[in-house]
């Protein structure tokens, strides 16, 4: 290093990465400094260049000078290894420049300390860090000693764990080519060992979190859920809680919002397609994210999805990481699970991406509906998603699904009021008639469609399910007349949807409910309530 490096340096007079003190007669501040540098963006530390003058002055370095900084440095934890550059200062013979560079901190490294304190940078000034965010890099330094998700669980044993859950997200994983297709029949307790959710018989935080049928003892596993009148929070429409594992609540976060949110149509080829008003890609990735990556160490807080008239806002009590901002979030990034654990078996079961990817897919969604992006806030608590309703309504269909519509979807009249009794039984199929088996085009079959597509609604929802799973979920054996009178129909009619659409006979092939049906269904819910 050259005097002319420290004259380019400090050009640009004391900034967030840069500090100048007059002689080491101001080491102890200039630690502190070197602390913050090293718990924020790095920084340099430079000795003889007042900063009231910037005039490169320099002082005179001895022995004992030298000896002073090592014993500053060695008061730095973690010990680090700085070089201390000492430059001649020509103006100055006889006396030298004093530099060091200090590197910046990497998330998940344990923050530094001066004598004991920890320092970082706000702007260009050095503040002791506050509490919180000290325990918190403390704990993304040590996750295996201070992360919640792997704390052991309070009470809860493997008994305690819904099965199905846990077999529907090895057969999801293992369809999805994450997980070995011999895991499928492998014991609960060796497939949780697996994931790092048991160890030595005892099952921690993350399983109860994702398995969990007991929820004494864990009131951060609750979802909050309101719609507003308006664009305020002076008046409910609807307010509720759910209180379940990650699966139960990412159920009945997609219900709720199924339930509330209007559906548009738009014709492709010969058939109108019905779609939520904000993309469900969008919606579901958000909530996923959401339940994922909270602090459920704050067992007080929950997530919260609230619908006003001009916008959905998802909430989590949560952190970005600092490499991220609201803004920069939106760009190409890393992947920074808060909970390691959670979110590596999300991402083996198939409801989780990594590589930081799934904030691309939720904007990517939203542009291919021709939806607003939405936007991403924080504050020191919380994080939040806000998606814009779209304005135009002229193409919606009301969160409350009318009579009519319904009629329309399960076969029945639209003007049923200026019916006669004979009528009414014809499009219903005939009250006098016994229930047909099959859904046909004739109205005396209209009953059947009704009756058979509630008994699937009743069953299925957004997750996709193989046809043995909805036979048992229908109470029904035959699968041949299953789907000739069941999956065929309802596929025919829009109602369901395959999860691979262009292969019919997939080896892994699923069905769910399509947004049209599962905007009927809790619109249904509405009208009942």
């Amino acid at each position: 290093m050259t005097i002319d490096d420290i004259k380019s340096i400090i050009a640009t007079d004391e900034t967030r990465i840069l500090e100048l003190k007059k002689t080491t007669g101001d080491l102890k501040d200039g630690m502190h400094t070197a602390c913050a540098f090293l718990n924020t963006d790095g920084g340099w530390l430079i000795i003889g260049v007042p900063p009231e003058s910037l005039k490169i002055v320099g002082q005179q370095v001895t022995d004992s000078t030298r000896q002073k900084i090592a014993n500053a440095l060695a008061g730095l934890e973690p010990a680090i290894d700085v070089k201390v550059e000492y430059i001649d200062v020509p103006e100055h013979p006889g006396n030298q420049v004093i530099a060091m560079h200090f590197d910046p901190w990497v998330w998940g490294h344990v923050p530094y300390t001066c004598n004991g304190r920890p320092y970082y940078k706000v702007e260009s000034t050095t503040k002791v860090m506050p509490r919180d965010m000290y325990d918190e890099r403390l704990r993304q330094s040590k996750p295996q000693y201070f992360a919640w998700e792997r704390q052991e669980a309070d009470g809860i044993t493997i008994a305690d764990l819904d099965e199905n859950r846990i077999r529907g997200a090895i057969r999801l994983g293992a369809e999805g080519g994450r997980l070995n297709g011999t895991a499928m029949t492998e014991p609960i307790e060796t497939l949780l060992q697996k994931s790092e959710l048991l160890n030595d018989g005892k099952l921690n935080n993350a399983a109860v979190m994702l398995f969990t049928k007991k929820l004494r003892g864990y009131p951060q596993l609750r979802l909050r859920m309101a719609r507003f009148r308006g664009t305020g929070k002076n008046e409910f429409g609807d307010n509720q809680q759910a209180e379940g594992n990650f699966f139960d609540l990412l159920d009945s976060g997609m219900s709720f919002l199924f339930k509330h949110l209007n559906l548009s149509g738009k014709i492709v080829g010969l058939h109108r397609i019905e779609q939520l008003e904000i993309p469900v890609e969008a919606l579901r990735e958000t909530l996923v994210n959401s339940l994922c990556h909270r602090r459920y160490d704050q067992p007080g807080s929950s997530v919260g999805i609230a619908i006003y008239d001009d916008r959905v806002e998802i909430e989590n009590p949560g952190i970005l990481p600092p490499e991220l901002t609201p803004e920069t979030i939106k760009q190409p990034h890393n992947s920074h699970p808060y909970n390691p654990l959670i979110a590596n078996f999300l991402y083996r079961s198939t409801f989780l991406e990594s590589w930081g990817s799934g904030v691309r897919r939720i904007i990517d969604s939203c542009a291919a509906a021709g939806v607003e992006e939405p936007t991403w806030q924080i504050n020191p608590n919380f994080v939040w998603v806000t998606f814009k309703r779209p304005s135009d309504k002229s193409s919606y269909t009301k969160e409350s699904t009318t009579t009519t519509q319904k009629n329309e979807v399960l076969g029945g009249s639209s003007s049923e009021n200026d019916l006669t009794t004979t009528q009414k039984e014809n499009n219903l199929g005939g009250s006098s008639s016994p229930i047909d088996t099959n859904w046909g085009s004739s109205s005396s079959d209209d009953i059947s469609l009704t009756k058979q597509f509630q008994k699937l609604m009743d069953v299925m929802n957004y997750e996709f399910m193989s046809i043995a799973e909805i036979m048992v979920a229908c109470q029904l054996k035959n699968k041949e007349r299953f789907r000739e009178n069941y999956i065929t129909p309802a596929l025919n009619e829009g109602l369901i949807e395959r999860k691979y659409p262009d292969q019919p006979k997939h080896p892994y092939q699923r069905f769910r409910l399509t947004e049209k049906a599962m905007h009927l269904k809790y619109s249904q819910t509405t009208e009942e309530q």
